[in-house]
């Protein structure tokens, strides 16, 4: 199985992540604009997805983000958010942003290095990334789903739309 959910029943070795029904860790991280995201500020608006991806440039993560910015009508909207965080510095997220016209929040984790992913329970300490995570976060600021892949497997996106589009 190329991903585990939180309906999965636990396995030896499945990531920890934050459960669901956990208050969402709040953060305020740069963006690739260097304005600051606080993620407290969507509760009482607005539910979010919040992905975790490893490294901007490799090829899941460019396949999974221009995947977001071909749906992003989809995931953006009055109910909605997206947000992207990374452990890349922000001058690399802006450059990936540029190159691959994603014009949604990248967040770098860069500094404390990790401290957000840390927090999420998906700082993978050995390389030094966030694993490829997502947890869709209700307006309450609860988190109401998780998903955890295996650094080469893509996320479902029509999975996350799914999934946040209920809590909308």
């Amino acid at each position: 199985m190329s991903s585990l959910t939180s309906t999965d029943p636990p396995a030896p070795g499945d990531l920890p992540g934050l459960a669901v029904g956990m208050p969402a860790p709040d953060f305020t991280l740069r963006d690739q604009f260097g304005q600051d995201v606080t993620m407290s500020s969507f509760v009482g608006r607005k539910a979010v997805a919040l992905v975790f991806f490893p490294w901007a440039f490799s090829n899941v993560c460019t396949g999974e983000l221009t995947g977001i910015r071909d749906r992003l009508d989809e995931f953006l909207t009055f109910d909605t958010e997206v947000l992207a965080v990374s452990t890349d510095a922000t001058y690399s997220l802006r450059v990936f942003a540029d190159r691959d016209g994603l014009n949604f929040p990248l967040l770098s984790d860069f500094w404390p290095h990790g401290a957000v992913a840390s927090a999420y329970g998906v700082l993978d300490d050995a390389l030094g990334v966030a694993r490829r995570s997502s947890f869709v976060v209700d307006k309450a600021g609860i988190v109401r789903w998780t998903v955890h892949n295996q650094l080469p497997d893509g996320r479902d996106l029509g999975d996350h739309l799914a999934q946040l589009h209920q809590l909308a």
